[in-house]
């Protein structure tokens, strides 16, 4: 039987067990759009409708950060493909297994300036990991095999599919492909076994050493092999801002995250090495401060899937290349054989030092010295009352440090945030994904009054979708982050970082048809909270008026050292 490129575009997504699509439909995809709906009539795929593309893309982001399941999209030509941009980057610069799909103008008119033409192909190629143009509806099915294939294996990444509109109509013989193979892409999975000798061998001579985890920990599922790791050396364990929940934040061996906002003990310790076991991050700059000054006296085991990521920023001393939860099972069973040489004694001074800096209580607050809500403090109210099981997305700037730093994550893709691009705007939609792959949790945005007018419209997306998220609005009437810089950067000049109009973001609220609620006084903070989340059913916004010169600390300067924060 013939089947019709677009019908084909179903048979694809079925095969591939899509069972949600995001998108925004346009002229370009309208043929497919009509067997979409017919799909999804049938019970086979769910299309949630963005009301802005960006926000398809973000909302698929957030649905695959928090499964094991690639994010898929849809959106028309042009402009459509334009928009969709930003969520790409995004989940490029995070590692975020999507499959983005494109209408693009008929074959014949490809070149000429048409109507809702843009090269998206070419517009995109530096933020995918591939993309295709499809030219022939017989090459549609097996580019969408690779497609996912693509984008699911080794670091995963956003793929992009570009479809004429004429191909959506002409037909052909339809026949998935089971598996497919790539002659120029083949991952590594396994690690080199004399590597990861090499690598137990600093670990069981090392006397202060630390493992630095990243977002690779949990996109590998890698979670309890970690902790078995970390529990079997007893080494401390330090969280990257996208590895959150790779260990749990609340066992004595985690030194929660390190980095620019990271705790006093989790930088000094990294900078006092002598032996840094990299798992699953990439030494971006967030972590490493000056590179000059970055952990002096270590060496430097960096485990990988990405092999242009070891050595690509700092040197490193036993590179490994592997899907994570490979190489750390094939270092657990090494170590399983070399027990006996596992000497815990040789790290007791180590320890002491660790407990003697994280005695400095770098994150402390005094709620109760202010009459004003600090924002510190409703992060911290919400972790408790939630008992820390929530999903939490976040925009990008104070709110989301702050966030970081007082929800204890001690679970695996729980914590939603866009950590490379920083892309304001990310919470409210990618919470959205969160909630529809998950429809009985809690899921929460924490945001502030900037970010949550980039992608505000969305509130409608959740009002027909009946998606009931809390959302904590820490508001400070600045844009935070860029304001904390002005006052220790550029002599306080707060150039347009002050927010002079805001709306009624109570009213706005209930106009979309959600709850509204504004918090001013610390006292009203718990009991909004416990409100909120009573209400099963309801989407609430929470605008909490905080501090509004509120700091995020600690921090580390430009320039400076990770041994150089400003602790308050």
């Amino acid at each position: 039987m013939e089947l019709t490129g677009a019908e084909i575009f179903i048979e694809c997504l079925k095969a591939e067990k899509v069972d949600t699509i995001f998108g925004y439909p346009g002229g370009a995809v309208l043929f497919l759009y009509d067997e979409l709906d017919k799909a999804e009539e049938k019970g086979e795929i769910r299309h949630i409708l963005s009301r802005h593309e960006q926000g398809a893309l973000h909302a698929a982001e957030g649905y695959a950060k928090s499964t094991d399941k690639p994010g898929v999209a849809i959106v028309t030509s042009g402009p459509g493909a334009t928009n969709a941009v930003t969520g790409i980057a995004d989940a490029y610069l995070d590692s975020v297994p999507l499959v983005v799909f494109t209408g693009q103008v008929p074959r014949p008119l490809i070149g000429n300036d048409a109507f809702q033409e843009v090269d998206i192909v070419g517009i995109t190629r530096p933020c995918v990991k591939h993309n295709f143009l499809v030219t022939r509806v017989e090459d549609l099915a097996e580019t969408i095999k690779k497609a996912f294939y693509i984008a699911t294996t080794g670091r995963p990444g956003p793929v992009l599919v570009d479809i004429p509109k004429d191909i959506t109509i002409e037909k052909c013989k339809f026949s998935y492909p089971e598996t497919i193979a790539m002659r120029s892409y083949n991952p590594t999975v396994k690690g080199h076994k004399r590597q990861t000798r090499r690598a137990v061998d600093l670990m069981l001579k090392a006397e202060r050493p630390v493992l630095y985890t990243g977002g690779g920990v949990i996109m590998s599922g890698a979670t309890d092999e970690m902790v078995e790791l970390t529990r079997l050396l007893k080494f401390p364990n330090t969280n990257t801002l996208m590895g959150l929940g790779g260990f749990p934040a609340t066992d004595p061996l985690s030194l929660g995250m390190l980095g620019m906002h990271g705790t006093y003990e989790a930088n000094m310790v990294m900078h006092k090495s002598d032996l840094v076991v990299a798992i699953g991050a990439r030494f971006d700059d967030r972590v490493t401060g000056n590179i000059e000054k970055f952990c002096p006296n270590a060496k430097i085991i960096h485990v990988d899937i990405d092999p242009a990521s070891i050595s690509k920023t700092v040197k490193v001393d036993v590179p490994i290349v592997g899907d994570v939860k490979t190489v750390v099972t094939e270092m657990l069973a090494e170590l399983v054989i070399r027990k006996s040489e596992i000497d815990h004694s040789r790290l007791d001074e180590w320890w002491k030092q660790i407990e003697e800096w994280r005695s400095r209580d770098c994150l402390r607050y005094d709620q109760d010295g202010s009459d004003q809500i600090l924002a510190q403090y409703v992060v911290d109210k919400f972790w408790e009352i939630s008992g820390g099981d929530a999903f939490v997305s976040s925009d990008v700037g104070q709110h989301q440090m702050w966030a970081a730093q007082y929800y204890k994550f001690d679970k695996p893709n729980r914590w939603i945030n866009s950590g490379g691009l920083g892309t304001m705007g990310f919470g409210l939609p990618a919470a959205m994904g969160v909630q529809i792959a998950h429809p009985d949790e809690t899921v929460a945005v924490v945001t502030g009054d900037g970010s949550i007018q980039m992608c505000i419209q969305e509130l409608a997306t959740c009002t027909q979708y009946g998606l009931p998220l809390k959302i904590i609005s820490l508001n400070n009437g600045y844009l935070g982050m860029v304001r904390q810089w002005q006052e220790f950067f550029y002599q306080k000049r707060y150039a347009s970082s002050y927010m002079d109009s805001l709306p009624d973001f109570v009213k706005l609220a209930e106009s979309y048809g959600h709850v509204g609620m504004r918090i001013d006084k610390p006292g009203d903070v718990e009991g909004a909270l416990k409100e909120a989340l009573s209400m099963k059913d309801r989407l609430v916004f929470m605008d909490f008026i905080t501090k509004p010169e509120g700091n995020v600390y600690p921090m580390i300067p430009a320039g400076a050292g990770q041994n150089e924060m400003i602790l308050v």
